[in-house]
């Protein structure tokens, strides 16, 4: 029975009802310790269930950071091994990198990588998209005040990017535990800054609430007083943990004497216990949060008959409870209360006991090092700091790992022969501890420690100092400091002998390359490059040769007329593939693959090789690092530029909209193509989350005020307009073929007020927009020449259509509207196809056209031009640029009697999703390829093939596909 929390349960029921209709939340759940978090979300869970939900629920123990993701791990081994947990043991068994998590796995391929971190938190991220597919998912994650580092980034992560998935996320913690400095304090505070993210403080009983919690606890025996209620309810101050252990031992009367902390409390019902049922609790209590079944029998020191009727007796007290193949403590406080009352002897025995039977074991090198520790056995809390550490990369989790090596290397003193127990010496064990702070996201106190090390290391060991400098090399690039990045991977290249070629030499090289596009002095690009290409080959290091093809080729395509660039791109991601060992570079090579054919107007191949990166990214886990971002952001644009603008929002709808960092700025800030062109209400929402942030971001910056500026034009705001183009101006964008688009954008806004101002008989405003307007086409003009000798290839045919519709535009702050400059530019903007092309700007272009056309008298010319920029506007649901068209036409009286353009019949009835699965039906895909094509589970694609048939009212695939093949699909 649930008391007192009507309203508390009515805002958890509300998200997850969100949630079940397709909009992601998450609840925080706080109060004091013993208020009845668990309780109440118990309540929800059975609900959930009951409902159909999928139901994880984890806990966090209070072991610190030893134990990465401990609460998923939790959540994912108890719903799979439910038996109605089907549907997760599917989702898990098509994601190692979750397997590797469990008792019984064994770890993902690749899942060491520094991008092991990502692809958990991206197969995480995925299995709750798939299990949300079929059923609501409710996931509850249990004491986050004991959370380690590992799970509260997961924990932001989801926060952060759960938007449309059928997911409601739960976590509860303890308030009164988050002091000044708890590192979760600073987590709750920046999750409650989202929308999405909801708090439900769980308050203390009121004195009518106590008195219906402990007349429910004596039900069946003799009624509880008023006078038992008031002196519980003072006594407790409400907290129904607290009521109950005064009501359940007795306390509540007026001749026991209240124990002096709530610890002297909950030990009296363990002094009840046999000596036998007390031994057993506190072996539990030096376990830690549970403790399993075998564990507790052999620590416990009894033989098997005692130890059965104890744990029998503890059981029946509700002290302990069963859970799986052990037990836990029915309430955490508890064990803290127990752990505490033991004898420094005897805490000290206990946990070398557990040591001594978790040694050896594979999956316990946390637990060993946290229990050996404690023993003061710090020879063996050593060794399994460093095992720790390589258990913990291997899952995926970078800090706890740096943190493991940490405590390694602070006991390194202190043991004896440390370099035969780590396997290795101090500087390197410290360089693997630089590198975990790295994966971990620690990039300047990678940086610190490498720092550190140059001046420690052997300067006898070429190899290891030559492999320091060119990690720093490394985390300088990324830090931006592009100076010393380029004089420290220059060191770690001339420390190395050209030959023999090594893999040192060939990761050296690939670093100093990458700085030399940045900075190259010298001019040593491209034939180092080159050189160091042919060393990785002869070393045999695929991924460093990958690496430095990529380098060289972004290198060729800014000076080279006909560079082969995509060949090159091609082999760097054939050559990553055959190392298996470095998915960053496999996937840095397929974006540049794609992105380079769409600068070249290759839309087609451009969007194939998009959503083959996109499915690398998928199938590897890599979805949310770096590239997978970019390519993702890169596949919108290839389908925002082709038109498929259905399929751009589709991609979007994974885009944050509340954001709080910057890299988040940016990618929300892409969703903003389509949403600005069609005039969503969603655009002042999502600038208002981005603008706080665009300064911390340049590209964000970019773009999102790029697309404000013309969101303001929209809006006949052309002065809001040029603030934005302004600000663009003044950053590192201000220079460079990107900002030729943002230039005529700005030329756009002064063409309006100079318009304005000859209404209005300004001739001064009039000369000022001309002069401005003339300060932009210099920037254009010096962004062109930026581009070296080669524009028509750095530009891309995007590129040079800009420069042609800033030439046009500028011509109209003249007033005049030039026939010719707009041909050009609506010709341009197709790419060599008149049917394709970026298909919103030729309709732009063809408005503008039009309007020149009319203006000198061409009518005829101007109505052909007109209809098909309004066909393309309709069909975009460009409703800015259609309402525009739509004042032309009345305007200029052009034709507005065309036939409407609108499908009719069956085929209207589907869906814009359905006609993709329908396309995929016509062309003989069967329901687990058109998953594949659609990123969707196959379940849904045979939904969508059922309701396909349905309403084209046929009974076979055969004559779906017929139907498809005469509607021209």
């Amino acid at each position: 029975m649930l008391i007192g929390r009507a309203e508390e349960l009515a805002a958890l029921s509300g998200a997850l009802d969100r949630a079940a209709a397709g909009s992601a939340g998450v609840v925080l759940v706080s109060g004091d310790a013993g208020v009845g978090k668990t309780h109440l979300v118990s309540a929800l869970t059975r609900a959930a269930r009951d409902r159909g939900c999928a139901v994880l629920v984890g806990q966090c123990a209070e072991l610190g950071e030893s134990m990465p993701y401990l609460p998923l791990t939790d959540a994912l081994w108890a719903a799979a091994g439910a038996p109605e947990g089907d549907d997760v043991r599917a989702a898990l068994g098509a994601r190692p990198v979750l397997r590797g998590l469990l008792p019984d796995g064994e770890g993902g391929p690749g899942a060491g990588s520094e991008l092991g971190q990502q692809q958990l938190f991206g197969a995480v991220l995925g299995l709750l998209g798939e299990l949300g597919d079929e059923r609501p998912v409710l996931l509850v994650l249990e004491d986050l005040h004991w959370a380690d580092r590992s799970t509260r980034h997961l924990l932001t992560f989801l926060s952060r990017v759960l938007q449309r998935e059928r997911v409601c996320l739960v976590g509860t913690y303890r308030s009164d535990d988050l002091h000044r400095r708890h590192p979760l304090r600073p987590v709750v505070a920046e999750l409650l800054r989202l929308p999405n993210v909801t708090g439900v403080e769980v308050r203390p009983f009121r004195p009518i609430e106590t008195a219906e919690y402990l007349a429910e606890l004596s039900r069946g025996s003799a009624p509880v007083t008023a006078e038992a209620v008031d002196r519980v309810h003072r006594r407790s101050e409400g907290n129904p943990f607290y009521a109950a252990e005064l009501y359940s031992t007795g306390l509540d009367g007026g001749t026991a004497e209240l124990p002096s902390g709530l610890a002297d409390l909950l030990l009296s019902r363990v002094e009840r216990l046999s000596d036998d049922g007390q031994r057993v609790v506190r072996v539990a209590a030096v376990a830690g949060r549970r403790v399993d079944d075998e564990l507790v029998r052999r620590v416990s020191g009894l033989d098997e008959a005692a130890v059965g009727e104890a744990l029998r007796e503890v059981v029946s007290h509700q002290l302990l409870v069963p859970s799986g193949t052990g037990y836990m403590f029915r309430h955490a406080l508890l064990r803290e209360a127990v752990y505490a009352d033991l004898l420094p002897g005897e805490r000290t025995r206990l946990h070398a006991d557990f040591a001594r039977l978790l040694d050896g074991a594979r999956e316990s090198a946390a637990e060993l090092a946290h229990h050996s520790l404690a023993a003061h056995d710090l020879p063996a809390a050593f060794a399994a700091s460093v095992r720790a550490g390589g258990d913990a990369i291997r899952l995926g989790a970078p800090a706890e790992a740096f943190e493991h090596y940490e405590r390694a290397l602070e006991l390194w003193e202190a043991v004896p022969d440390p370099e035969a127990a780590a396997g290795t010496d101090r500087v390197r064990l410290s360089l693997t501890a630089a590198r975990a702070s790295a994966r971990a996201g620690e990039i300047r106190r990678a940086a610190h420690r490498l720092r550190r090390l140059l001046d420690v290391a052997d300067p006898a060991d070429v190899p290891l100092g030559s492999v320091i400098r060119e990690h720093l090399a490394t985390h300088m690039l990324d830090l931006d400091e592009l100076e010393e990045a380029r004089v420290m991977a220059r060191e770690a290249v001339t420390m190395l002998p050209a030959d023999p070629p090594t893999a040192d030499l060939a990761w050296a090289l690939a670093t100093y390359a990458r700085t030399l596009l940045y900075l190259d002095p010298d001019g040593e690009m491209p034939a180092l490059a080159e050189k160091a290409a042919e060393s990785a080959r002869a070393a045999g290091t695929p991924g460093a040769e990958a690496a430095l093809l990529v380098t060289l080729g972004m290198y060729r395509e800014s000076r080279e007329a006909d560079s082969g660039v995509a060949e090159l791109f091609a082999r760097a991601r054939d050559l990553a593939d055959a190392a298996g060992d470095s998915p960053q570079a496999a996937l840095r090579a397929r974006f540049q693959y794609a992105r380079t054919k769409f600068d070249r107007g290759d839309l087609v191949g451009a969007a194939a090789a998009a959503d083959e990166g996109v499915r690398f990214g998928l199938d590897n886990g890599v979805e949310w690092s770096m590239y997978g971002i970019a390519i993702r952001t890169l596949r919108y644009l290839v389908h925002y530029t082709a038109g498929n603008w259905a399929e751009a929002g589709r991609i979007a709808d994974g885009f944050p909209l509340q954001v709080v960092r910057p890299h988040e700025a940016q990618i929300s800030s892409y969703a903003l193509f389509v949403e600005v062109a069609q005039g969503r209400p969603v655009v002042d929402e999502r600038l208002r989350w981005i603008a706080p942030l665009w300064r911390e971001d340049l590209l964000a910056n970019y773009i999102a005020r790029g697309l404000a500026a013309e969101h303001a034009l929209w809006r006949d705001e052309p002065r809001t307009a040029l603030e934005h183009v302004a600000d663009i101006a003044d950053s590192v964008y201000g220079e460079g073929a990107s900002f030729i688009r943002i230039a005529a954008t700005g030329l756009s806004a002064h063409a309006e007020l100079a318009a304005w101002a000859r209404i209005a008989g300004d001739d001064e405003a009039v000369r000022q927009s001309a002069e401005a307007a003339d300060d932009l086409m210099r920037h254009v003009r010096r962004s062109v020449e930026f581009t070296f000798d080669q524009p028509r290839t750095w530009l891309g045919l995007e590129g040079l259509a800009w420069v042609a519709r800033a030439e046009a535009e500028r011509r109209r702050v003249d007033g005049v509207h030039d026939v010719d400059l707009w041909r050009k530019t609506a010709d341009l903007f197709t790419y060599g196809d008149p049917d394709g092309g970026f298909v919103y700007e030729v309709a732009r272009s063809r408005w503008r056209l039009a309007e020149a056309l009319a203006e000198n008298g061409d009518r005829e010319a101007a109505a052909a031009e007109w209809r098909k920029a309004v066909e393309t506007a309709e069909r975009l649901d460009a409703k800015p640029l259609l309402s525009v068209l739509r004042d032309l036409g009345t305007r200029a009286r052009l034709d507005t009697g065309r036939a409407a353009s609108a499908r009719s019949g069956p085929f209207a009835a589907l869906t814009a999703r359905e006609r993709e699965v329908l396309k995929l039906v016509a062309e003989g895909r069967n329901n687990r390829d058109i998953a594949a094509a659609l990123f969707i589970s196959p379940k849904t694609a045979s939904v969508h093939v059922s309701n396909i048939l349905a309403k084209l009212n046929v009974t076979s695939r055969t004559q779906a596909a017929a139907y498809a093949h005469r509607q021209g699909l």
